[in-house]
C-alpha cells in the first residue's frame, strides 16, 4: 500500500495492536511490528531501540483485562509514498485508583520489503 492518501483505519489498528497485552508480549509479533533500525523516545524519558523495547514490553505486568488507552484526535500525514506519520493522544485509566495518564503520541510507519513496519515511536506525558 504505498499512498499519498493514507488508510486512517489502517494505521490507526497498526498503533492501536501494539497497546494490547497479547501483542505486547510476544516479541516475535512485536519485532514483525517494528523495523530493525527503530528508535522510541518514551514518555519515561527512555531512549530504546527494538531489542530492548522487546525485552520490555515482554516483561510488562499488563493482563488481557488490563484496560487498553483511549485513542483521541488519530491523525496520518504522508511523508512520502512509503512513509506515514501517524499523531494521536492516549489516555490511559487505572479503574480503582483514581488516575489517568495522557500522552501526546507520535509515530513514523515505513513500508519495508511490503510490510509496514514502526520506524519510530515518541511519547509525551500531559501534566494533569
Amino acid at each position: 500500500m504505498v499512498t499519498n492518501d493514507p488508510d486512517i483505519g489502517f494505521f490507526r489498528s497498526l498503533e492501536q495492536k501494539l497497546h494490547r497485552p497479547e501483542i505486547r508480549r510476544s516479541p516475535d509479533t512485536v519485532r514483525a511490528l517494528l523495523a530493525d533500525d527503530f528508535i522510541e523516545f518514551g514518555s519515561s524519558g527512555t531512549v530504546y531501540n527494538k531489542a530492548s523495547i522487546v525485552e520490555a514490553l515482554a516483561g510488562e505486568s499488563m493482563t488481557d483485562t488490563t484496560p487498553l488507552p483511549e485513542v483521541h484526535d488519530f491523525a496520518v500525514r504522508s511523508l512520502a509514498l512509503d512513509t506515514i506519520l501517524v499523531t494521536y493522544r492516549s489516555i490511559r485509566r487505572h479503574p480503582g485508583r483514581g488516575m489517568e495518564k495522557t500522552t501526546l503520541r507520535s509515530s513514523i510507519w515505513k513500508l519495508v520489503d511490503g510490510q509496514w513496519q514502526m520506524l519510530f515511536h515518541q511519547g509525551t506525558i500531559i501534566p494533569p
